[in-house]
């Protein structure tokens, strides 16, 4: 067995090619710092790639039935007024007749399978992908996901030149398509979670996770901007970019600090650590034993708080993807100061949720690093969407920049619980102290938490397929209720976190040891 002293020698051998490329020009060691931006950057362009290619789909059904109601964003910005059908189809001037076999009188029901068997491909492999994503090399499993996500999104696109107009082409081709998008979000959390610490990690998290509105909104724009040069340059292209990051992850990812060596305190001789300093320090520690046994998935299921902050995300995405996918269709259906809006228009206005979100992600993931309260954050971002969401249904008509400020807050409600799960939860909870610093857990309960939520995420936009063709104020009534549900989920959670809370403040002003959250909370 080799003794300590040999650890790091043994670890450069796993570095990848680029960061020894790196070392070579600068002719030393990478520093702790340079390792953790490389890896901020890398799985952030990783991961807005994967949503740019799934947010494809939704930009070329108006190519692909141009009577379709979802809509991509396209430019110039400008606010079209529609008053009549035939004004209506002038819009799909880069459309042609639509593609077979979705321009028949069931293309928008043929689309709308395509949507609910990627989103169910995607989330059963989500569980799978946690379970290798644990037993294997995080880099290496990234490139392969990156890359076959790639290859089948294209193959999507090829059908436009091909001349294909077989329905299970397509079926076969998205659902394919979803298993190698499942590898993506267990790998890069896990990753992230690998090298910051949990003191900021919500915060850091929560800037970090802007990546999937960015991947939306950039999707959108290429999409969109290649659809007058034939449907099947949307698919390509974004196949083609993510597949090339792809690479990039192969050559520039570090999965953990030992896998490249990398020491903190090293980095930091001569600066004196500040008492309970943990800003960017990773969880597990070096000392790590090397005989790591990964977490089983029924064993990852039993870790406390995981099975709550699984199930409150399966609510969670259900409200987030009922938006994602029928905001442009709901925002184009409804008289905004007696007038309703283009197709174009309301997809450009749908935006604005993204951007809430963001904001909303940044403000949870500051709020529950001050408070160290994940579940008391998360439960009372889901509560105020809930009148955040009655608002939007009833205020949203009055005028355009009403609708436009409810539907940015409740973007921010909305996504907010849903980027904190996702992100530093799902790490607070692939380190948690009864693992007793295993790191083989990482991907597996963070797929198991995304997994869950993206169930959810199928069921959502289904209903609303069938509520809304009733009652608008019926899906919202549904959207509300899961709100509900997802913050009462959290409660045993956000009791422990007060009592907690309470303890503590109580244990310093006695001058005694601090009570143990972590252990009773579960993150």
């Amino acid at each position: 067995m080799a003794s300590l002293s040999e650890l790091p020698a043994l670890r450069n051998y796993s570095k990848p090619f680029g960061i020894r490329f790196l070392e070579y020009i600068k002719k030393g060691k990478l520093s702790y710092k340079t390792h953790q931006a490389i890896v901020l950057i890398v799985t952030f362009l990783a991961y807005t790639c994967y949503h740019a290619t799934r947010k494809t789909t939704s930009i070329v059904k108006s190519a692909l039935d141009p009577q379709s109601p979802d809509v991509g964003l396209k430019f110039p910005w400008r606010m079209t007024y529609l008053s009549s059908p035939a004004e209506k189809k002038r819009f799909s001037w880069v459309l042609g007749d639509g593609w077979a076999p979705f321009n028949g009188s069931d293309g928008s029901a043929l689309l709308g399978e395509l949507d609910v068997a990627f989103l169910s491909v995607y989330a059963l492999g989500m569980y799978f992908s946690g379970h290798l994503g644990d037993r294997m090399n995080l880099r290496v499993f990234l490139t392969v996901g990156m890359v076959g996500t790639g290859l089948f999104t294209s193959l999507f696109g090829v059908g436009y030149w091909a001349k294909i107009h077989s329905f299970y082409y397509f079926l076969i081709v998205q659902m394919i398509a979803g298993l190698f998008q499942s590898t993506g979000w267990p790998s890069v959390v896990a990753v992230v979670g690998n090298w910051f610490g949990k003191k900021k990690r919500g915060l850091i998290m929560g800037i970090w996770n802007a990546h999937t509105s960015a991947g939306n909104i950039a999707g959108s724009l290429i999409a969109s901007a290649l659809l007058s040069y034939g449907w099947g340059w949307s698919f390509v292209v974004p196949g083609l970019l993510i597949a090339f990051v792809g690479l990039l992850v192969f050559l520039f990812l570090p999965v953990s600090p030992e896998s490249v060596g990398a020491d903190k305190e090293e980095d930091e001789v001569g600066s004196p650590r500040k008492i309970g300093e943990g800003v960017t320090e990773p969880l597990l520690g070096s000392d790590a034993e090397i005989k790591e046994t990964a977490v089983g998935f029924i064993e990852a299921w039993k870790i406390p708080g995981v099975a709550p902050f699984a199930f409150c995300l399966f609510f969670a995405k259900l409200v987030a993807y009922t938006f994602l996918y029928w905001l442009p269709y709901y925002i184009s259906h409804t008289a905004i100061e007696g007038k309703y809006l283009s197709s174009e228009t309301a997809g450009n206005l749908s935006t604005f949720f993204d951007i809430g979100g963001v904001l909303g992600g940044i403000l949870a993931g500051h709020i529950s690093d001050r408070l160290d309260a994940r579940a008391i954050t998360a439960a009372t971002f889901m509560y105020c969407a809930i009148p955040a969401l009655y608002f939007y249904r009833t205020y949203g008509h009055i005028s355009l920049v009403m609708n436009i400020a409810l539907m940015f807050i409740c973007g921010m409600f909305v996504n907010g619980p849903y980027a904190l799960i996702t992100t530093a939860v799902s790490a607070d909870l692939g380190t948690h102290s009864s693992l007793r610093g295993n790191s083989k857990a990482l991907a597996t309960v963070t797929a198991i938490i995304d997994g869950t939520g993206s169930v959810g995420a199928a069921i959502g936009p289904l209903l609303t397929g069938y509520i809304s063709a009733k009652s608008w104020s019926a899906v919202f009534m549904m959207l509300m209720g899961a709100a509900l549900v997802a913050g009462l989920l959290l409660t045993r959670l956000l009791v422990a976190e007060v009592v907690a809370r309470i303890s503590e403040s109580r244990s310093q002003a006695g001058g005694s040891q601090p009570t143990s959250q972590d252990e009773e909370l579960g993150v």
